[in-house]
């Protein structure tokens, strides 16, 4: 997920609480204001008594000249860089997102950011906002917030469903809610994961939680913010996991409870594009794939044909990160 901070140097104590009332990730400050910025609210500063500091965690570079930008490609690479432009082109962080990451760019409106963003269709990590216009500034942070990455899911028609044995199950419970055609992209395979819809609906045997996802066993995927995964087993209170709608359409939710539960399972296998993927997931009548159009499809009736939604890509992760490799997952 794409970092948002909000710069508030010189220093404007109206523009630091909207920056936190509005969801910024991190403030740009003079020094000598960290301390104060955080008595509004649990934020992180860049400055000299801040959390990132100017020179050691983050760098600031004005880019002026063809030399700037050989300068940006060679700093550390693990560590984000703030650039500002004189006369704002795309061409010069065209070359900087080929060469590196952690580019983050300093622009003024939401015109200029969402063009930031798209640039190489990959764009930039973060978007630096100065803005001194306190309302203009908590629209900005709200679009960009809404902005979520779009996914382009499959139709896939089930091939196969087997009733298992017990295994430890994962619920996750997000500080969310979620509505019809929205859920979570779970599966045994990066390559092609399932989206399991929320328990958001109405049903005689429990009373909906439309906060909850019943995602599946310990072992399986599921698809979290910045293009990653990360095993269910891993997941806990305050991490981010990424909500995803039939449309593919997403938006960051955090985790505020994990129940891992012995349960009995089901396989399910689906038919997409030429090829199989699979899931494992609770054998319950509450549990739900997200047909095309978005509705639920209860795992119990799930038969041979059955059409559901699923998010096909390249196999291959290293610790959740996409790699060019072969790896073959069964």
């Amino acid at each position: 997920m794409k970092q948002v901070w909000v710069k508030a140097d010189p220093w404007d104590k109206d523009i630091a609480i909207a920056a936190l009332e509005s969801g910024a990730d991190a403030l740009v400050l003079p020094p000598g204001h960290s301390a104060e910025a955080k008595k509004y609210g649990v934020i992180r500063t860049v400055a000299e008594d801040g959390d990132l500091k100017p020179g050691i965690d983050v760098f600031m570079v004005d880019i002026a000249s063809k030399e700037d930008e050989q300068r940006i490609a060679r700093l550390a690479p693990d560590k984000p860089v703030i650039v500002t432009t004189r006369d704002w082109t795309i061409i010069p962080l065209e070359n900087l997102i080929a060469q590196r990451q952690n580019i983050f760019l300093e622009v003024a409106t939401l015109a200029d950011a969402r063009t930031a963003l798209a640039i190489l269709e990959k764009g930039v990590d973060g978007i630096v906002i100065n803005n001194r216009d306190e309302a203009e500034l908590r629209k900005i942070i709200a679009a960009l917030k809404e902005e979520g990455e779009q996914l382009c899911l499959a139709e896939a028609a089930i091939t196969r469903v087997l009733p298992l044995t017990m295994g430890d199950r994962v619920c996750i419970d997000t500080c969310s809610s979620m509505g019809l055609g929205e859920g979570m992209l779970i599966g045994n395979s990066s390559s092609g994961m399932f989206l399991v819809h929320a328990e958001s609906i109405e049903n005689p045997y429990v009373a909906p939680r439309p906060f909850r996802v019943n995602a599946g066993p310990v072992h399986a995927y599921v698809r979290v913010p910045g293009g990653t995964t990360r095993y269910l087993s891993e997941l806990k209170a305050g991490d981010p996991v990424l909500i995803v709608t039939s449309e593919g359409k997403t938006e960051q939710a955090v985790v505020g409870r994990v129940k891992i539960e012995k349960r009995p399972l089901v396989f399910i296998e689906a038919a997409c594009q030429d090829r199989i993927f699979s899931a494992i997931l609770q054998n319950a009548e509450t549990v739900r794939l997200t047909a095309p159009g978005g509705t639920p499809v209860s795992v119990v009736e799930l038969s041979r044909g059955t059409k559901v939604l699923v998010l096909v890509e390249a196999a291959g992760r290293h610790f959740g990160m996409k790699v060019e490799e072969t790896i073959e997952e069964k």
